[in-house]
Parts: structure tokens; C-alpha cells; sequence
């Protein structure tokens, strides 16, 4: 990963509009806000005139050979959530291998031999099989979605990693977030206290041996994507689409890991809505043996309209991301977002509904189905860790009516 950020375009202010992975995956996907495509958990499934505009359907219809190897997320206890599921995912992709739930904890597949391999090995072997059986002639477009490192939420162990990463992390003392003293879990209002990221704080982080274990599980699991992407990245140069290989890293949503006495996602602050992002294009002049930085806001909706233009196919006019080709070409455009809306619509009675305003300095996050309607208020340039609510400050009266 690190190579991959040396040689591409960092993007330091990226970000998802929902921190969820059903949703933000559909926004991925669209480029649609999850109000606009209206998927998330226990919602009905994604609609076809949403699948017919995806990154996938577009590049199919245009001669592109498609496929996506990993955890789809587009589902509900293993089953797609996709309306017309046969035929939607007949327009999307030439191949498609959603195999997140094999094995006895999710991670470890068993093989025709016997043998058991972590999911993480299994998802680099698909990816190696996709890039040599695919369609000679044909340009493609593979996604590539790594279930590690969620935790396997069934079972205490929590986190499973490749056994060629076992030998990692034994030494060190992985050190607590920042912002993970119980002062901050007091500060929390009594519904985030009582919410089900309270809960899995309990089932990982309640206890310092448990939670050097469990971040030592966490970092080896990352460890082993950044084998497997090493080993995919290798691929692609042995079999020469090197050269012509456009290659985009990011996750769904960030993650609590003990941040306010919490774990998961799901909630607006920084620690679940920011994500990385990395774009590695071979063919551009800035492509360098140092990273190039990117500060302006971009969105995990801005992936499929990037995607259709690097393509040169047009963007559909109901997208609402914007296609980051702009920001790789001239670092500094005239004219770009310094603000986006976030929001968490799922309904489900431990995680309150949100939604919010992020702009260059301010957040501003309502739980609109709370009574009375809880507010929050951060000056992001003064309290990056967003620690002091500044809702009933006077003198921001007229800010705080503006993003409401």
C-alpha cells in the first residue's frame, strides 16, 4: 500500500457520505447519496434504475469485461439485495464472486484438498484467476473488495489473519486512540452511551490485554491485504498491463476502535466518515517514486463518475459525485465542493439516525428522530478531535442556522 501511495495520488480529505457498508457501497456503485438510491440494512432492495446506471453496467455496455471478487455488500444475511438480481447482475459484470461467508468464522475457506486458507488468500487467488482468464483484446475492469479487516462478529476472537502474518506485531504495544479515556464516553449522550457501538466496545476493547489483542489481530489483518495487493500488483507487471492499469484504493467507511469508548461505525464524527484514497495512474506525468497530495473534499460517490470518465464514457446527468480526473490533472481547480452532506439512515433501534454538514471548518450533526432533536457543533480547525459541542454557543448562532 505504501508503494501504491508513493507512486499515485494521495487524497487526505476523503471521505463517505454514510458510514455503513450496505449504503456506502450503493453510493460507491452510483455515485448517489443514500437518500437518493434509498439502500441501506433492512430497506428493500437496490433498485434497477439505480443498477443501470452503476460504474459496472456502464463499462459492460460499453465493451468492457467485468468482474467483482469479494464482499458485495449489497445484501442482507447472505443474500444480494439487488432488485431483478439475475438480470441486474448480468448487465453489471462478466464475472461475479461473492464469497464473504465461507468457512466456520468467515475467514478460513476450505479447499479441495482440505486444507483450510484465509478469505484474504482466497479473494488474491480470484483476483490472479480473473487477470488470466479474462478477454483478450477487451479492456476490463475488475473490482476487488477485501472483507478483511471487519471483524467476525459471531465469535469472541473477533479478528482472523493469514497465518504468513502471525510473526507481526508480537513485540509492540499497539498505543489507545486519543480520544479513548472514559471522560470522553461521559461526555456522550445517554443514547450513543446505550447504542450497539457501546456494545461491541465490550466485545473488543474493554480491557488492555484484549485490546492489544485485538488491534494486533486488526493490523495483521491489514497486513495481509497489503501482501495480497503486493501480489496482485505483481501480476499485473509479469503479465505486461502494467503500463495501462488504472488502480483505485479506498475503503467504505472508517471505524471506532475505542474512540469514545466505542467500536464500529455508523456515527458522523471523523473517526467513521474519513477513508483513504489512493489513485495510481500509470499513463499520468505526475506518476513519481514520492506520493502526490491532495487536499480538497472528494467523496466515495466522486469513485463512479471518476471511473466512467478515465473510461471516456459519460457520466450519467442523476449522478451526484463528480468525477476526480479535475484533481488529477490541475491539483489546484478554480472551482471544487468545501462542503458535503452526511447522513445515516438505517433503522435500527440501538443506532440513532443522523445526518449533517462538513465543511472546510465546521460539522454540524443532528439526530433528527431523537426528542428533543440532539445537535452537535465542532470547529474542526481548532478541535480536530471533536471534543467540544459548541451547539449552544451565542456567538455562532448564525453559523449553526446556516447549517441546519
Amino acid at each position: 500500500m505504501d508503494n501504491l501511495a508513493n507512486q499515485g495520488v494521495r487524497f487526505t480529505n476523503a471521505f463517505t457520505t454514510t458510514p455503513i457498508c450496505a449504503a456506502s457501497r450503493a453510493s460507491l456503485l452510483t455515485g448517489l447519496y443514500e437518500r437518493r438510491h434509498q439502500f441501506t440494512f433492512n430497506t428493500p432492495p437496490l433498485r434497477s434504475e439505480f443498477t443501470d446506471i452503476s460504474y459496472p453496467t456502464l463499462l459492460r455496455s460499453a465493451g468492457y469485461y467485468t468482474g467483482f471478487i469479494g464482499k458485495f455488500g449489497i445484501e442482507s444475511n447472505g443474500e444480494l439485495l439487488v432488485e431483478n438480481k439475475k438480470e441486474a447482475l448480468g448487465k453489471m459484470f462478466d464475472v461475479f464472486d461473492n464469497f464473504e461467508h465461507w468457512g466456520p468464522n468467515g475467514y478460513l475457506v476450505k479447499q479441495a484438498d482440505g486444507s483450510m486458507k484465509h478469505l484474504t488468500d482466497v479473494t488474491a487467488d480470484k483476483v490472479v484467476g480473473f487477470l488470466h482468464g479474462r478477454k483478450q483484446g477487451k479492456p476490463f475492469c475488475l473490482s476487488v473488495s477485501f472483507n478483511a479487516p471487519h471483524a467476525q462478529d459471531n465469535v469472541p476472537q473477533q479478528y482472523f489473519w493469514p497465518s504468513s502474518v502471525d510473526h507481526l506485531y508480537r513485540e509492540v504495544t499497539i498505543p489507545n486512540p486519543a480520544n479513548s479515556s472514559p471522560d470522553f464516553f461521559a461526555n456522550l449522550p445517554d443514547f450513543l452511551q446505550q447504542s450497539l457501538g457501546r456494545e461491541r466496545w465490550f466485545w473488543r476493547f474493554d480491557g488492555v490485554e484484549k485490546f492489544q489483542q485485538m488491534m494486533k489481530g486488526l493490523y495483521r489483518m491489514v497486513s495481509g491485504v497489503d501482501t495480497a495487493i503486493g501480489r496482485i500488483r505483481k501480476e499485473i507487471k509479469q503479465l505486461g498491463l502494467e503500463d495501462n492499469t488504472i488502480i483505485i484504493f479506498m475503503s467504505d467507511h472508517g471505524m471506532f476502535y475505542g474512540e469514545r469508548g466505542l467500536s464500529d461505525c455508523w456515527l458522523l464524527y471523523e473517526d467513521c466518515i474519513r477513508v483513504p484514497l489512493i489513485i495510481f495512474d500509470p499513463r499520468s506525468e505526475e506518476t513519481t517514486n514520492y506520493a502526490t497530495l491532495i487536499e480538497q473534499m472528494v467523496l466515495n460517490l466522486d469513485i463512479a463518475p471518476t471511473i466512467l470518465e478515465l473510461a471516456g464514457l459519460d457520466v450519467p446527468k442523476v449522478t451526484q459525485g463528480c468525477s476526480l480526473v479535475p484533481l488529477l490533472t490541475d491539483f489546484r481547480p478554480q472551482t471544487w465542493r468545501t462542503d458535503f452532506c452526511c447522513e445515516h439512515l438505517f433503522d435500527h433501534p440501538k443506532i440513532p439516525k443522523s445526518e449533517g454538514i462538513r465543511t472546510e471548518r465546521w460539522k454540524y450533526i443532528q439526530y433528527f428522530e431523537q426528542q428533543p432533536i440532539y445537535e452537535e457543533l465542532y470547529d474542526l480547525k481548532r478541535d480536530t478531535q471533536e471534543t467540544t459541542n459548541l451547539i449552544d454557543d451565542i456567538a455562532l448562532v448564525e453559523e449553526t442556522k446556516h447549517l441546519r
